[in-house]
């Protein structure tokens, strides 16, 4: 029996999201990084095979930005190689793929917010290893598309929101870099997206220009360091204690992999085709935060 979306990754802060904004209208098969591994070609294969989708969706990936640059095996084998299966089996049955890929494709040289058709020149492992799933996405199925997003945190997984909370709580100070400029994404915000564009595949109800790659990230941009003020101003509005916020340039704080110092999105082409206008990261993060910490805040002024 068929499903009309079969779900790869249901356990990452992604895929928790899309599983749970699903609408009952749309029968799913939802599975973890446990239950369905897209390393292995035969798995991926004969797993498609059986559920017969309309659409599938990957939200399984390896996000570990640093640890790529000592795992290039790994992070190849999971965001080009899975990728690639995916597509191979997609196309064999006629699936549409709906793919998540990452700003961190770009270097951050532009001034501008980059758009779909910008040069991909990626800084890190991890970049390198997420074009290449995006390249064998292309090249193994023609029904796809490819979301790339940024700065993606959640109510569910590791994220930077998280990681401020938890350090915000072992420490009267924090060092947060000023100069890398970027869009907070809400998983939910995303999920809504993607499975927004699902529904249309499954009812073959594809706009213009409806496949291909694009950008979806939340509105506006910010720093990092913005980004932790703004969520520890929410904090101490619950009368939480917080850290001071000291802001740090990216050469003061080095990372084992680089990060690009522009990676904001133009969102323009997916609002264009598909109708999609995501909402500020100020809105979000405070939903997020309410959600996680209780009682309700505004979005207030970031």
């Amino acid at each position: 029996m068929s499903v009309d979306i079969f779900l790869i990754g249901s356990g990452g802060q992604l895929g928790w999201e899309v599983e749970r904004q699903i609408p009952s209208t749309l029968s799913v098969q939802a599975l973890a990084r446990a239950q369905f591994d897209i390393t292995n070609r035969e798995q991926v294969l004969r797993g498609i095979a059986g559920a017969a989708p309309k659409v599938v969706v990957n939200a399984a990936a390896y996000t570990a930005v640093d640890q790529a640059e000592t795992e290039r095996s790994e992070a190849f084998l999971i965001n080009r190689d899975g990728p690639a299966y995916l597509a191979e089996a997609c196309n064999l049955h006629g699936a549409t793929l709906i793919h998540v890929s990452t700003d961190y494709v770009f270097d951050g040289a532009k001034a501008e917010p980059y758009t779909e058709d910008d040069a991909t020149t990626p800084l890190s492992v991890y970049g390198e290893s997420k074009l290449a799933g995006e390249l064998a996405v292309r090249a193994g199925c023609p029904r796809h598309v490819i979301f790339r997003t940024a700065w993606v945190y959640g109510v569910q997984g590791k994220n930077f929101v998280k990681t401020m909370l938890r350090l915000g709580g072992l420490h009267d100070q924090l060092r947060i870099v000023n100069d890398q400029h970027g869009s907070p994404t809400f998983a939910r915000d995303l999920a809504k997206a993607v499975i927004f564009v699902a529904e249309r595949m499954t009812n073959n109800v594809v706009p213009s220009n409806g496949f291909g790659t694009f950008h979806c990230a939340g509105g506006g941009v910010t720093t990092w360091h913005r980004f932790a003020r703004r969520i520890f101003d929410i904090c101490k509005s619950k009368g939480m204690p917080v850290p001071e916020i000291e802001g740090v340039t990216t050469a003061q704080y080095p990372t084992p992999a680089p990060r690009p110092p522009n990676s904001v999105l133009d969102c323009n082409k997916v609002a264009r085709v598909y109708g999609i206008a995501m909402r500020s990261w100020e809105e979000a993060l405070a939903e997020m935060l309410n959600e996680t910490l209780g009682a309700d805040v505004s979005a207030g002024d970031a």
